[in-house]
């Protein structure tokens, strides 16, 4: 079989033209052993793609194509590949490469690996190519981020669970949600939606927090078991010490009262951040986390083993 030499995507020329795009031929990085071709059906969009591009996440390497909910089907397989066979569905999200080595990788904490590479936007060692997303008729990844599809899952169903789906699952099962535990969801965004679903599938009582009461019905319709809006006066009165996990999504920082929202943690309750907004960060004082004790933290994308069991959950709970 004849294997492309190159690939072609849509790529913007700069920050200035992020809304034009141009269908440009690129070349991958060299073909690795345990690297894996995969010819792409289909890519979801999100959120990163647009700060990315529009540079509010800091200068990029351009031209640049985004996108990292990628499916597609495995082409070519490295010689030393295991994981992955020919023909097989399979998808990638927003990693493409981690050490394999490190104490991290060693742990299913690949995503935290030092010389973990994106899908898109990252510069390959050794050759100074630039990666490129999945808007684009191919794309070449590490065996070890390319994730078998299963059955039951339509394309268009998967797609965006690679990057906004791992996103929300993998700090809701490393932070204890489960039956007895309630949870609360910052933002019905990409990812705030999915982080519902997981919440409730995997059996806590979930609440989905929003600014206003536009998203309430979709939020309810979607297994949420309350909804507090903050536009509303004195909004977390009624849940101070009440809630055990809150994931927060949100893509923005405006009008963010942080200490209002920890206020609403059990004692040693934790505050995770998935979302990236853009521009100044949060401001807490030492005094907003003595009431209760609580704990603030981050989580970054999930891990293969991660990637695994949420695809499952996914499957078993969309039947």
């Amino acid at each position: 079989m004849v294997y492309p030499e190159t690939f072609t995507g849509f790529q913007v020329e700069s920050a200035d033209t992020w809304t034009t795009f141009h269908k440009n031929e690129f070349t991958p990085k060299p073909f690795g052993d345990y690297d894996v071709d995969i010819k792409i059906q289909a890519c979801g969009i999100c959120g990163s793609d647009l700060h990315t591009i529009t540079g509010g996440w800091g200068e990029q390497k351009f031209p640049l194509c985004v996108g990292h909910e990628i499916v597609g089907t495995a082409l070519r397989v490295g010689p030393k590949v295991t994981l992955i066979k020919p023909g097989m569905r399979v998808g990638v999200g927003a990693q493409s490469y981690s050490c394999l080595d490190c104490r991290q990788c060693k742990n299913d904490n690949e995503t935290y690996c030092s010389k973990q590479l994106d899908t898109y936007g990252a510069v390959w060692p050794d050759t100074g190519i630039v990666s490129q997303g999945g808007y684009s008729s191919h794309v070449r990844t590490h065996e070890h981020w390319v994730f078998p599809i299963p059955d039951g899952l339509t394309t268009a169903q998967v797609a965006p669970m690679l990057c906004a789906g791992l996103t929300a699952y993998s700090p809701l099962v490393r932070n204890g949600c489960g039956p007895g535990k309630k949870v609360g969801i910052v933002g019905l965004g990409g990812i705030g939606h999915f982080g519902l679903l997981f919440a409730k599938a995997l059996g806590a009582e979930t609440w989905v927090i929003s600014r206003s009461h536009s998203k309430e019905a979709d939020s309810l319709k979607m297994g949420a078991d309350g909804f507090i809006a903050t536009e509303d006066k004195d909004w977390n009165e009624p849940h101070l010490m009440t809630f055990d996990l809150i994931i927060n999504t949100a893509n923005s920082t405006k009008g963010f009262d942080l200490a209002k929202y920890l206020s609403m943690l059990d004692v040693h309750g934790r505050w995770i951040s998935v979302g990236l907004p853009e521009g100044a960060g949060q401001e807490v004082k030492a005094q907003d986390l003595l009431s209760n004790g609580c704990l603030i933290g981050a989580s970054h994308l999930g891990s293969r083993k991660e990637s695994a069991e949420h695809a499952e959950v996914g499957r078993r709970e969309g039947n």
